[in-house]
């Protein structure tokens, strides 16, 4: 895995590393346990709370952690009652039983789970998310699944979830990142070097360092040039944030392929970028502005297409035309992407890379599904994506996944300022410019990624709150955002 990805378990990893610690490192299995409810108990206690502890254990490891750390509260002198569900006799009322708790423990299901919890384990979820306390879950959050984050019926919410070892998939992606709360790694006695490689990993600052920096021979050619092909009558603003965001990143040279009866909007908005006009649509690009949209990325190191083109049926004939001709490293976003609803593999004949960056529902257009299905499935939805283009994918969310179908990398860095008009295209002029200046493609993505997160974090402190960013003052905010 690249050295500046986290990593990040699947269930099945996990259990290999766990067989790999028991059986060929000689670590006793209970003294694993033993750990991983120390490590629980002293979450609880870190909590201070102010009532009685209510811990529900289900089977397995995961119900054994809880019991360890039901008997070490009630050594620090905590009042702690313990449930165990499977038992085999009636649970009874569990809002009874939970009211008036000052923490509740899920140690119901851990990472081996999958599916939809039954009763009673499901009447017990439910019971928890309404009682009110603070509730720590063991591991991970009863009914996520911590290969995928996704959620097939009852899950618990927790407000803390003490991790054992690393994290996993589960606790990253949406929708399971929501119900993960404050995530706590905890080391269990696990030793270092297992031989399981990890899943997946979260986007470590090392990537940003894999930019060369401009030198002393360094020209504006040199430093990587971006052609973005888009814009059209009431969208011109897409193409000058793409752009602007590119030269912000380090490309040495933009150009704007643009509507040529728009053109002068953006030579008056941005001295910095060259254009080229396109003529053959009434405000938007068509089919007779292949020849100049082609002759737009010539020189070009790499590109994007897509921002402001619009839905109109011949900017829809151009992008798909383009997108197939273009030579060059190549960012497709926006309406450059809805112009293949339906029909991804179009995209897998490129010869060239090629990296989509939709949020859910320009997927959900892509692979010809309800957006809704796209959100509750959202990895496996981008590395199909991803396998079906032959190219790398970017989901955009707070969990933003990038995989090229095999590969798996998730941003962990949370950024409300970024859920605001414009910052897509922000981000699209961000990944140009990092393939430009010579960053393998999944690199390229993961680096802008992490960039466009830190950016827009930034923003929202000078600005003061998150509501009142707009895309230029995440612009604005990527030379620091970019500093490894």
């Amino acid at each position: 895995m690249e050295p500046w990805l986290i990593p990040l378990y699947d269930a099945e990893r996990m259990r290999a590393t766990d067989r790999w610690a028991i059986e060929e490192q000689g670590v006793p299995e209970a003294e694993l346990v033993e750990a991983a409810g120390t490590a629980l108990a002293e979450a609880v206690a870190g909590l201070a709370p102010q009532g009685p502890v209510r811990i529900v254990c289900g089977k397995g490891n995961n119900g054994g952690d809880g019991l360890v750390a039901a008997r070490l509260l009630g050594a620090m002198g905590f009042e702690v009652e313990a449930l165990k569900l499977f038992s085999g006799e009636p649970p009874g009322d569990f809002d009874a039983w939970l009211e008036g708790s000052g923490a509740v423990v899920d140690a119901i299901f851990g990472t081996g789970f999958a599916g939809a919890p039954r009763d009673p384990a499901g009447a017990a979820i439910e019971a928890i998310n309404r009682c009110g306390a603070p509730v720590v879950a063991c591991d991970i959050a009863s009914g996520v699944d911590a290969s995928s984050g996704e959620i097939a019926g009852a899950a618990v919410e927790a407000d803390l979830t003490v991790s054992f070892h690393a994290a996993k998939l589960g606790h990253r992606v949406a929708p399971g990142k929501w119900h993960t709360g404050e995530l706590a790694v905890a080391p269990i006695g696990i030793p270092a070097g297992a031989p399981v490689e990890p899943a997946a990993g979260t986007i470590g600052p090392a990537v940003l360092a894999l930019a060369p920096a401009r030198g002393p021979r360094s020209t504006k050619f040199s430093s990587g040039q971006v052609a973005i092909a888009g814009g059209s009558r009431g969208l011109t603003g897409a193409v000058r944030m793409s752009s602007l965001a590119a030269i912000r990143a380090g490309a040495g040279y933009a150009t704007v392929v643009v509507p040529a009866d728009l053109e002068a909007i953006f030579e008056a908005g941005e001295p910095e970028v060259m254009s080229v006009g396109c003529p053959g649509g009434d405000g938007c690009l068509a089919p007779a502005s292949l020849e100049a949209v082609l002759r737009g990325f010539d020189r070009a190191a790499a590109g994007v297409l897509g921002p402001g083109i619009g839905r109109d049926p011949g900017s829809v004939e151009l992008a798909r035309e383009a997108v197939a001709a273009i030579g060059a490293p190549l960012v497709v976003d926006a309406d450059g992407l809805n112009a293949f609803a339906g029909e991804l593999e179009r995209l897998g004949a490129r010869e060239v890379p090629t990296i989509l960056t939709p949020h859910a529902g320009e997927l959900g257009r892509l692979l010809g599904r309800p957006v809704e299905k796209v959100s509750a499935h959202r990895l496996a939805s981008a590395r199909e994506a991803a396998s079906a283009a032959g190219a790398v994918v970017v989901l955009k969310g707070d969990d933003t996944i990038v995989t090229d179908g095999e590969r798996i990398a998730i941003n962990d860095l949370s950024s409300p300022a970024l859920a605001t008009a414009g910052t897509g295209d922000v981000l699209a002029g961000v990944v140009a410019a990092l393939l430009a200046r010579g960053l393998e493609p999944f690199a390229a993505a993961c680096a802008a990624v992490l960039a466009h997160a830190r950016a827009g974090r930034d923003a929202a402190t000078r600005i003061g709150a998150p509501e009142s960013v707009i895309a230029t003052d995440v612009i604005d905010s990527i030379p620091a955002a970019l500093r490894p």
